[in-house]
């Protein structure tokens, strides 16, 4: 059917009907009956005007400066069209047009001020800030100029203060972040409570990693945003209440909720709080996917990564394609790449974006990437190229250390307040570079270098948990150091050993197997208790959730008497780490269980061990349960950007386990 035509607008009514829906807050509505209206007169200056007020306000900024070049044309005598004009292109990033557009303006004593800042921020947001604060300075002498010598006799305070807003924006750019939050907080003094400029201040503390004064300035965004403005429907998504999108409009982006909730989800990101990052973007007021901003759309993307690759490798390949673009993209998705493996993809978007290559990504950034990416056809000359970055990074790390025993010798709190973050900042530089060198022997199976790796960084990272972590699972993995694993493991374990289930299932199945291996039982017993009672209180306080970390543990265990050979008791172990099955079967421990098959069938193909009937039953019991309960658990993750997919109805644990039980009759000379 057709689409119905609005209402037709009563004779002499119209110009009340348009008001009333830009009063009630109806611009979309308004767009379609002015732009039917202009149709028939298209050179009416009201039409045109309220139109670009319209789309503005809808944040459609390339139509609202079409608008407002049309009145420029039709009336170049008006002058604050080419004001509104320019900022419409800027707006809409289009910054050569708005720097021509705004350039006449420059001129006229009444415009000189607003088309000076505006140029300003056009090269603020083009990354030219040399250009950026001559601007600002200038708008400031001009304003000064016509205080003292003008009829008005009287400095505008809110001109100064917006003056003072430009001057934090550039000291921010420059990283003096305390020196910015002080000029947003003088202009608050003068204009009154702002959400923008309080945004502005929890920005200064987040990239001060002050995250405790951050996150107190944008409780004060939200709080007033809920308070002023319900009908934005702040949370109702999260809560799972259907809520219709709220727009883009001119109000939302006053009351600087996205901008706030954005913040709260990086620092929650920083501070590895990954679902209270997810709840803070769904807290903020909805909008329809196409009508995201680049920062929330960059950001549901790395913060959903886990749980939504293919989705997230998209939002940010978009991204990359738009501008401007949040310059965090291109990093995040090489960086991913890497993660996901798909170095190739990587190679690719490097050689097809050299120009952001130098504008987005710092020399460690790029180094490091390089390295990462030559590591897969030439290890031995990533290794080098990751050498030569650790040398110089080890050699900052020297230098720091000495600054910070110096500024503590002086007693100078300040200086050592800035060196310590200095030092903890290239720690967490030299950290993923040691981690990549490590990795390169850690896939030869060359554990001892890897220890010998780690070994020779011991002198910074000895109190850094990635460090102690993996240098853990290399004892572990040479077979004859358990003793020396467990003195790295128990520090992790007995950390978290009232949340015992904060601590990866991995590092306590480890532990334990550790445990085994030096004749240490009753601690692998007690560890084991206090997992099953961790386990046992969350599944009181949440039934609905799966658990699975005594069950890995006893996965692990259970493997190890598999590879010692003791067969009889490792699959035995295995069946009863899975039960029940509709709690403890997942991709993950099918994984671990069907290794173990994989390796007992093998063995019984060649005769080397024989298994006593009672097992075998036992084995092929299990394997019905796990087609039973497996119908849905796929058996292998598949990558994300994988183009050949898997059958479907081959790749569940269903399948799989019937395909296991069907080798273990034809092994054995069963029948079904």
């Amino acid at each position: 059917a057709a689409a119905m035509e609005a209402a037709p607008v009563p004779d002499g009514q119209y110009t009340a009907v348009v008001y009333g829906l830009i009063g009630g807050g109806r611009c979309g509505e308004a767009v379609s009956l002015l732009s039917r209206e202009l149709q028939k007169s298209c050179r009416s200056r009201g039409g045109l005007s309220l139109l670009g007020y319209c789309h503005y306000q809808l944040q459609d900024f390339a139509a609202a400066a079409e608008c407002y070049e049309q009145l420029v044309a039709l009336h170049p005598e008006l002058d604050a069209y080419r004001l509104y004009q320019a900022q419409a292109l800027y707006k809409a990033g289009l910054y050569a047009e708005a720097l021509r557009a705004a350039s006449p303006l420059l001129d006229l004593p009444a415009y000189q001020g607003r088309a000076l800042r505006l140029q300003a921020a056009v090269r603020y947001a083009q990354g030219d800030l040399p250009a950026a604060k001559s601007l600002v300075e200038e708008a400031l002498a001009a304003a000064a100029a016509t205080a003292d010598g003008g009829p008005a006799a009287a400095e505008d305070p809110s001109e100064r203060a917006d003056a003072e807003i430009n001057l934090g924006c550039l000291l921010y750019r420059q990283g003096r972040h305390e020196e910015a939050s002080g000029k947003f907080a003088g202009a608050m003094q003068v204009l009154g409570y702002r959400p923008e400029l309080s945004y502005n201040m929890a920005l200064c503390c987040y990239a001060a990693k002050q995250y405790a004064p951050a996150l107190k300035h944008i409780s004060d965004i939200i709080e007033r945003g809920i308070h002023q403005h319900p009908e934005l429907s702040v949370g109702m998504t999260t809560e799972g209440i259907d809520v219709r999108s709220v727009g883009n409009t001119l109000l939302l982006h006053r009351t600087a909720l996205v901008e706030a909730f954005n913040l709260k989800a990086a620092i929650e990101y920083q501070l590895h709080n990954l679902k209270a990052a997810q709840e803070a973007l769904t807290d903020m007021p909805p909008r329809a996917e196409e009508e995201l901003d680049p920062v929330t759309l960059h950001n549901q993307a790395l913060m959903n990564m886990d749980s939504q690759p293919t989705e997230g490798f998209e939002k940010l390949q978009f991204l990359l394609l738009q501008n401007p673009c949040p310059p965090e993209t291109f990093g995040n998705l090489l960086l991913l790449y890497c993660k996901h493996q798909y170095y190739d993809l990587a190679a690719d978007v490097l050689a097809e974006n050299a120009h952001l290559t130098y504008k987005l990504l710092t020399p460690y950034l790029y180094n490091f990437l390089d390295a990462i990416i030559t590591c897969q056809t030439a290890p031995e000359e990533a290794f080098h190229k990751l050498d030569d970055s650790a040398g110089t990074l080890t050699e900052q790390l020297r230098k720091l250390t000495k600054q910070v025993q110096e500024a503590r010798q002086n007693w100078d709190d300040e200086a050592v307040k800035k060196a310590v973050n200095e030092y903890d900042e290239t720690l967490d530089k030299y950290i993923p570079v040691l981690m990549a060198q490590a990795k390169i022997y850690w896939d030869m199976k060359n554990y001892t270098m890897v220890e010998k790796i780690f070994r020779k960084s011991v002198e910074f990272c000895n109190e850094h948990e990635v460090w102690k972590l993996n240098v853990a699972h290399v004892l572990f993995m040479q077979e004859n150091k358990y003793k020396e694993a467990i003195s790295f493991y128990e520090p992790i374990v007995k950390k978290h050993y009232d949340n015992i289930l904060h601590v990866s299932a991995i590092v306590l199945a480890n532990l334990c197997v550790s445990y085994i291996l030096t004749s240490q039982n009753e601690d692998a017993e007690e560890l084991m208790r206090k997992i099953e009672k961790g386990e046992e209180q969350l599944s009181y306080d949440n039934p609905d959730k799966n658990i699975y970390h005594l069950c890995i543990v006893n996965l692990v265990i259970g493997t190890l008497y598999c590879v010692k050979g003791n067969y009889d008791f490792g699959i035995s172990r295995v069946i009863k780490s899975l039960e029940p099955y509709n709690k403890k079967l997942s991709t993950d421990t099918w994984y671990y269980a069907k290794r173990c098959f994989l390796s007992l069938l093998e063995n019984m193909s060649k005769h080397m061990i024989m298994l006593r009937d009672s097992v075998i039953q036992e084995c092929v019991q299990f394997l019905k349960q796990c087609e039973l309960y497996g119908r849905n658990i796929p058996a292998v993750i598949e990558q994300p950007l994988e183009e050949k997919r898997m059958h479907s109805g081959k790749n569940t644990v269903t399948y799989e386990a019937r395909l296991l039980r069907a080798l273990m009759y034809k092994i054995v000379g069963w029948t079904a």
